[in-house]
């Protein structure tokens, strides 16, 4: 399990853990005033876990309900000689929010159960953002200029017999660059990405003290609770002079004394070193994720295609064994109008990947706002796009002799976009050749493996 789903994890492990917790000393700590009021906390814990995924719900709204409801169901349950209506009750909450009840618990958890919340649930939807770019991205198909150079740098030395000659290390990030032009224009926006999430996982382990705010919770009721309890009488008897006594119930009373008050001793296990060590590994893989568009052709060219070395002068050079004359080309789309290899169109960027680059900006922004403790709507903004897929099969020349390329007149060749879907590329032409795909494949294989778990 990577180090990213371990700590998003973490958080709803921290969330069971109490609500566990509540379940298990409650019933012997206040009797009837957790049985009979059992869905409110309950209800309390699935706001909470909704809001976590993301749902549309107001964390400070959620918990201002569970106060209400509590200490309307509670205020009922100690004045059991008393009928006391729905309109009454309306009447006690204002009333008695004025005298803080639950004393300084529910004013002091809000804020940092909101901050601890905002920071927990935007390092994991930074999380999933990321998870898919990288699956969208991976699904983008190649052009035919790609799949030619493809062809060239992998097959053609079997063709001449020189099975055991590695193409040239230059010579394939070259063929490796302008196949994946597009993809390395997100190297800014990722890295911003990931700087973002490294600030939030600070947070998570330092100022928003995630770790003692969910993982306390039950204790932070159970102090409300007893505050209740201790100031029962003046908070009645304040009550009563503003809402006026309420009428004597006919139906009996169930004695106060019958309820439990026993002191049974709450404790929270402290996890923190494990947050510590959570939060430290999952910056260390942030931190060498920033550049993995930018670094993915040389990992390429190097693990799967296994190259032979720049200063080889009995490589594959794309002709026959022997050295590779031509510079390296530079990183992204602009940076291809020259490469000797692939012809690539840098006025037509691909709509997929620039719709993924804006995603990481959207995303990127929110983490900057969840940084300063302000909620943040994850409301989903992306939309597929769709278009048809084309193939064709390897021309006979590819292997033949190096393309003439002039810049100046060469006539650039555009693809349709392929429709998007969660399970592949849908749209390709069945006449493709098998390394159409293939440094799809390359690339799917070797990359971040923490998101795809």
């Amino acid at each position: 399990t990577s180090p990213f789903s371990c700590l998003s994890g973490y958080f709803q492990d921290l969330l069971n853990k109490s609500e566990k917790a509540l379940y298990d000393a409650f019933p012997s700590m206040y009797g009837e005033l957790y049985t009979q009021n059992m869905k409110v906390f309950k209800d309390l814990y699935s706001e909470l876990r909704r809001y976590y995924r993301s749902s549309n719900i107001n964390l400070e709204e959620a918990l201002n309900e569970f106060w209400t409801r509590l200490l309307e169901r509670l205020f009922k349950l100690m004045n059991p000689q008393y009928h006391i209506t729905d309109e009454y009750l309306d009447c006690m909450v204002k009333h008695a929010e004025q005298h803080k009840p639950f004393g300084e618990v529910p004013r002091d958890l809000k804020v940092k159960a909101t901050r601890a919340f905002i920071a927990a649930r935007s390092y994991a939807q930074g999380f999933l953002v990321g998870s898919d770019v990288v699956k969208k991205v991976s699904q983008v198909s190649l052009s035919h200029e790609c799949t030619r150079a493809i062809m060239k740098l992998m097959y053609c030395p079997h063709c001449r017999g020189m099975s055991s000659v590695k193409p040239c290390n230059n010579y394939c990030l070259n063929v490796v660059k302008g196949c994946l032009a597009n993809q390395a224009d997100l190297n800014t926006e990722w890295k911003y990405l990931m700087d973002s999430l490294i600030v939030v996982a600070d947070r998570i382990d330092g100022p928003y003290n995630v770790d003692t705010v969910i993982g306390t919770i039950h204790m932070r009721i159970a102090e409300a609770i007893s505050n209740l309890q201790e100031n029962k009488d003046s908070i009645t008897a304040k009550v009563f002079q503003g809402c006026g006594n309420p009428k004597i119930s006919t139906k009996g009373s169930s004695s106060e004394d019958k309820k439990r008050r026993g002191k049974v001793m709450l404790e929270a296990k402290s996890s923190a070193q494990a947050l510590e060590m959570l939060v430290l590994d999952a910056k260390g893989n942030l931190t060498a994720l920033k550049t993995y568009w930018i670094t993915l052709p040389s990992s390429l060219c190097s693990k799967k295609v296994m190259a032979s070395s720049a200063s080889d002068d009995k490589c594959w050079n794309g002709m026959t064994k022997g050295s590779y004359l031509p510079e390296v080309m530079g990183d992204g789309l602009a940076n291809q109008i020259n490469n000797p290899e692939v012809e690539v169109d840098i006025t037509k960027p691909d709509m997929t990947i620039r719709q993924q680059i804006m995603q990481l900006k959207i995303m990127t922004n929110r983490l900057g706002n969840a940084n300063i403790g302000n909620d943040v709507d994850f409301q989903d903004t992306s939309d597929d796009m769709s278009g048809s897929g084309s193939g064709d099969s390897c021309p006979d020349d590819v292997c033949g002799k190096r393309l003439s390329k002039s810049p100046s007149t060469r006539q650039p060749e555009t693809h349709a976009i392929p429709k998007q879907s969660g399970h592949g590329v849908s749209g390709a032409s069945s006449r493709s050749l098998p390394s159409a795909s293939l440094l799809l494949l390359l690339s799917a294989a070797i990359a971040p493996q923490h998101w795809w778990r």
